[in-house]
């Protein structure tokens, strides 16, 4: 993901909580705020509760990036997506989806029926 994709200050993060909407699927939460930029960034958390082992955490991270890279997502928001404990790797690109989906952040209905 390109470093303007990225969120990285701590006050970005503490914007996005503070005035944000959140989006609850399953084992990962969505929280996304308006940015005014021409490009949407992301944020990733995924805590030692997840995973003791940091391998499997950057792996779970890493699966949420590409979800949020490969989908065609609208542009101007920053959001932060957190996993919880107990979130399965094999049902994190359908659950981000579906986060996408509720949270209306799709560029076009294409891709919310092209769920499968």
């Amino acid at each position: 993901m390109p470093k303007e994709n990225r969120l990285s200050k701590e006050k970005d993060f503490e914007r996005v909580f503070a005035g944000g909407k959140s989006f609850k699927e399953k084992k990962i939460v969505l929280k996304k705020a308006e940015n005014n930029l021409d490009f949407s960034r992301f944020g990733f958390i995924v805590g030692k509760r997840v995973s003791l082992k940091a391998v499997e955490r950057n792996r779970i991270k890493r699966k949420m990036r590409e979800s949020a890279k490969t989908n065609n997502l609208k542009k101007g928001y920053d959001a932060v997506v957190i996993a919880l404990p107990g979130i399965k790797e094999d049902e994190i690109e359908n659950d981000m989806r579906m986060l996408f989906k509720k949270s209306r952040m799709f560029k076009n209905e294409e891709n919310i029926n092209s769920s499968n």
